[in-house]
């Protein structure tokens, strides 16, 4: 069974993320757990002066909390009734990532699904501050869904990589289970001005081609010395509908999470953005 986690602030854009999870895992046997975090709610509240007040506004947040997940829950059953699928929501007292990380390991945790940016994000950028937070220390692959974006089965996915480090199985499985669903192509993007790779690299990439049997893969090599622009073309010219990438040690990715914004660098993602994290869980 595919085990499924959504952190949600019950925002529109967090519901839409909801929304995409169910018809994405449509044909897999699922576990579902939303879950909100509401720790900083409580804390950060500026009627908050003893700590008779702190334990009322827990319990009144708690309850807004149940409530509101609640009706979440009805509107999941209403709009996909499927039988593959059970859900289950919990409030908690918590941070999101610390909470978060928690429940990965406790529930063993496949995938975590999430909207761009919540409630009070700044329109302009790309990715909310929690968002970020998430991709740089949760230690679970984890599915964005961009503000505007409506669901469209994943058909076309980009994966650029430099073949340099050897992949998980068990994420390159969850990627294998969802092309396998919608007969998807993946295309691997090397960006590097040399056509001939390592020794190191032509393994890695057969382990690439093993690791996905039953998938149309692939292999493209772009000279270009500006990574992020080769990826912004390649998404443009070839109808990309999923972005793939590895959060790994000295990896492209992790460059990018920790610019201040990413969009300092122009990575324009405006399609779900899927990371894999090539790090070792605790």
């Amino acid at each position: 069974m595919r085990k499924i986690l959504i952190p949600t602030d019950f925002s529109e854009n967090a519901m839409n993320a909801i929304r995409y999870a169910v018809e994405l895992f449509k044909y897999e046997k699922s576990e579902f757990l939303i879950f909100h975090a509401y720790a900083d709610e409580v804390y950060d509240h500026n009627k908050l002066a003893s700590r008779l007040d702190l334990e009322e506004l827990k319990k009144k947040t708690l309850d807004n909390s149940d409530s509101t997940l609640a009706k979440i829950l009805f509107e999941l059953q209403m709009i996909s009734p499927n039988p593959r699928h059970t859900y289950k929501t919990l409030s908690i007292f918590g941070t999101l990532i610390d909470e978060a990380n928690e429940l990965v390991e406790q529930e063993n945790i496949d995938i975590i699904i999430m909207g761009t940016k919540g409630k009070t994000d700044d329109r302009d950028i790309t990715f909310g501050s929690n968002t970020l937070q998430v991709l740089k220390y949760v230690k679970s692959p984890v599915l964005v869904i961009p503000e505007v974006c409506k669901y469209e089965q994943p058909r076309n996915i980009l994966f650029p990589t430099d073949y340099m480090l050897p992949y998980k199985r068990r994420e390159l499985k969850l990627l294998s289970t969802l092309t396998k669903s919608f007969r998807s192509t993946i295309n691997f993007l090397h960006v590097s001005k040399y056509e001939k790779l390592s020794i190191r690299q032509e393994d890695n990439k057969e382990f690439i081609r093993e690791s996905l049997p039953d998938t149309e893969v692939l292999f493209h090599t772009v000279d270009d010395k500006n990574i992020t622009k080769a990826i912004n073309l390649f998404i443009k010219e070839n109808k990309i509908n999923l972005l793939v990438m590895v959060n790994s040690r000295h990896s492209y990715l992790e460059c990018v999470l920790y610019q201040s914004t990413i969009d300092k660098i122009g990575l324009h993602i405006k399609i779900p953005f899927l990371t894999l994290q090539n790090l070792q869980r605790n």
